[in-house]
């Protein structure tokens, strides 16, 4: 790539807690199935709301309480996994992650409750945020610092593909075969099992000694020194874009029902799982632009998308409606590659994981009170009135955040 300026080359270091930086280009794949896998999960609950509406009885603003406390694991896994990941190694974490994933699909197949739902997605959040920062990272490892774009790219892809892939298996799987949740949770739990093998024979090492630090093994997620406004960038693209895909996420079901007058489980998989591929396929094409030039598009994509989203819900829409799905998908899409790339390109190995939860937390917090605010919204306001209202929110954040993205674009090393 042709550079109008000299930038600062990262002088290319074996990462603590890796195998050798030359892996076999098949493992890189390998690795990110575990991260794949627990997204699976995360998401494949959503086209079912509606049945546990149903059975159940609990309101639009219950219903994001249920999708908020995944959200909180998250966040609280986040507090601890990255640094855990770093001192400890990738498997320690990934495996007592990938053991609560499991409990959770138990819950989740089982659940007759609100109660019931809360504990399952609050285990799933916990073994999301594990894997966002040390599956993620994890990649990065087995993919060497002479494949650093290649890794930050499969691991951005396998979360979005995995986030797209659980709710359309979902639809599918519920409305064709009987026991919906039991049969959607047993075939998730099965994925986990080989996401399972894939960590016990993935070929990472044991961190060196002291190799991120000796602070408190808790603590809020940081970056080193001179890495905030590498952060900063990425937080002020993703966190847009990762609510615009979380509210989707939450009150799409509900949308569609009142758009259509009716429940279509496998609509709802799909135009989730669209909105993921989108935001996997739009972060293989623009994987050779620069970093800068992908967070701007980022923001303009979940800007657009909010746009587009209140022009559905006005004139009700279901075609418009999924048209906002693939944009948002895309908007999280870059924004998620832009950080974790920028990221990868300027953090330590040693505190790798630490700076992908970081960036996690960062949008996360954002896409766990918007969407509830939402939801509250709507049973006082109506679904039109408050999907309006938070889509405007959003939009006005996504373009600060691309302001903040034109602004910084000098702090971005472009180099590979």
């Amino acid at each position: 790539m042709s550079m109008s300026r000299a930038l600062p080359v990262r002088v290319p270091v074996e990462r603590p807690g890796t195998a050798a930086a030359a892996a076999p280009a098949r493992w890189v794949w390998l690795a990110a199935w575990p991260v794949t896998a627990v997204f699976v999960l995360s998401n494949a609950a959503t086209p079912l709301y509606a049945l546990w509406q149903r059975d159940i009885g609990f309101s639009k603003g219950t219903l994001t309480v249920v999708f908020a406390f995944y959200i909180v694991g998250l966040i609280g896994s986040l507090l601890v996994s990255g640094v855990l990941s770093d001192r400890l190694g990738r498997k320690p974490v990934l495996l007592p992650a990938l053991g609560l994933a499991l409990a959770a699909c138990l819950i989740f197949a089982t659940a007759s409750s609100v109660a019931a739902l809360i504990v399952a997605r609050l285990f799933a959040g916990v073994a999301v945020g594990a894997v966002v920062s040390g599956g993620m990272a994890a990649v990065s490892d087995v993919a060497g610092p002479h494949r650093a774009r290649l890794g930050a790219l499969l691991a951005s892809c396998a979360m979005v593909f995995g986030a797209g892939l659980g709710p359309l298996l979902a639809g599918v799987l519920s409305e064709a075969l009987p026991a919906p949740t039991v049969t959607v949770f047993a075939v998730v739990a099965a994925l986990l099992v080989t996401a399972v093998a894939v960590v016990l024979r993935m070929p990472v090492r044991r961190p060196a000694p002291g190799a991120s630090g000796r602070a408190s093994w808790v603590r809020v997620p940081s970056v080193p020194r001179g890495n905030g406004r590498h952060l900063a960038l990425g937080v002020a693209v993703f966190a847009p874009g990762i609510t615009a895909t979380s509210f989707v996420l939450s009150l799409g079901p509900s949308l569609l029902t009142g758009l259509l007058g009716g429940t279509n489980r496998i609509l709802a998989g799909a135009m989730a799982f669209a909105m993921f591929l989108a935001s996997t396929g739009v972060q293989f094409a623009v994987q050779r632009l620069r970093r800068g030039t992908i967070l701007i598009a980022g923001a303009a994509s979940t800007a657009l998308a909010m746009v587009v989203l209140v022009a559905a819900v006005q004139a009700a829409s279901v075609q418009v409606l999924v048209v906002a799905a693939l944009l948002a998908g895309a908007g999280q899409g870059m924004g998620q590659l832009g950080g974790l790339s920028l990221l990868n390109s300027t953090v330590p190995a040693g505190r790798l994981a630490e700076a992908n939860a970081a960036l996690n937390v960062g949008g996360y917090a954002l896409a766990g009170l918007l969407p509830v605010s939402a939801g509250y919204l709507s049973d006082a306001m109506g679904l039109t009135g408050g999907t309006t209202l938070f889509g405007a929110v959003l939009m006005a954040l996504a373009v600060a955040g691309g302001l903040v993205a034109v602004l910084g674009r000098r702090w971005v090393p472009e180099s590979r």
